[in-house]
C-alpha cells in the first residue's frame, strides 16, 4: 500500500472511506487528508480498533478500492 498515492488521491478516496466507515465525519476526513497516522488514529477513536486492526482494515479497504 502506497501512502503517497492515498494522500495524492484523497479527494477521490474520501467518499469511499466514508462509505466503508460511516462513523467518520466530514471533519474527520478533512483532518485525515490521506495521512496514515491520522487515518489510523481516527479509526481507533471511532471504532475502538487496535493499531494493528486499523492497519489491517485500511489495507483491506485500499485493496478493494484500488482494483
Amino acid at each position: 500500500m502506497n501512502w503517497d498515492q492515498i494522500k495524492g488521491n484523497w479527494t477521490q478516496l474520501r467518499g469511499k472511506a466514508q462509505q466503508q466507515w460511516g462513523k467518520l465525519t466530514n471533519d474527520d476526513l478533512d483532518v485525515i487528508e490521506g495521512q496514515q497516522t491520522e487515518f489510523l488514529g481516527r479509526l481507533q477513536e471511532r471504532y475502538g480498533y487496535t493499531k494493528e486492526q486499523a492497519e489491517k482494515q485500511i489495507e483491506d479497504w485500499y485493496k478493494t478500492v484500488n482494483r
